[in-house]
């Protein structure tokens, strides 16, 4: 699933993220983009049980990959 957070102000995208990691599956992976790095996001997803992987993009956004 991929979940494209770019254009929205705080909170939208960690709330749209949230709301999403609620139907992802063990063996699935959510992938968000957003215009920032989302760091109060990270802190929810290990309170959440969830890793994640961050990479930067050539066009200033993030690229995360949410998972368990």
């Amino acid at each position: 699933m991929i979940l494209d957070n770019r254009g929205l102000e705080p909170p939208q995208p960690m709330m749209r993220t949230l709301k999403a990691l609620e139907k992802l599956k063990d063996n699935e992976t959510l992938t968000i983009i957003n215009d920032r790095r989302p760091m109060f996001l990270y802190e929810q997803l290990e309170e959440l049980g969830f890793n994640q992987r961050t990479e930067e993009q050539n066009d200033g956004s993030f690229k995360i990959e949410i998972f368990r």
